[in-house]
Order: structure tokens, then sequence, then C-alpha cells
């Protein structure tokens, strides 16, 4: 399965990655993407949080 869902479209979603020691937070809604880094863990983790809230979700998922 591929992540769509029964009408073409991206679910929404929240997921935070670490990188080269950059975290970021990767937000899907409405079949638009945005990325958003931050030099702290804590910051991105309240992002994310936020982001969920926001759109509904009973998580974000940490990669």
């Amino acid at each position: 399965m591929d992540g769509t869902v029964a009408n073409g479209t991206i679910p929404a979603a929240v997921e935070v990655v670490e990188a080269c020691g950059e975290w970021f937070v990767r937000v899907v809604e409405d079949g638009q993407e945005i990325s958003r880094s931050f030099e702290l863990e804590s910051c991105a983790l309240a992002f994310a949080e936020g982001q969920r809230l926001r759109l509904h979700l009973d998580t974000f998922v940490r990669l």
C-alpha cells in the first residue's frame, strides 16, 4: 500500500526524524507537505505535538 486513501489523497500526518544533528518535522495536510528543521529535539517535539493537536491526529510518528 502506498499510503493513499480511497479518494487518492494522502492522509494527514506528522513525522519527526533526527538527521545530521538536526531535528525535522514533516507535516502532511490536504495533500501538501511542509518540513521544518529544529536544532533542539524539545522544540521539534513541541511543534509536532501542536501540529498533531491542530490536525486532530491520535499521534505523531518518530522515525
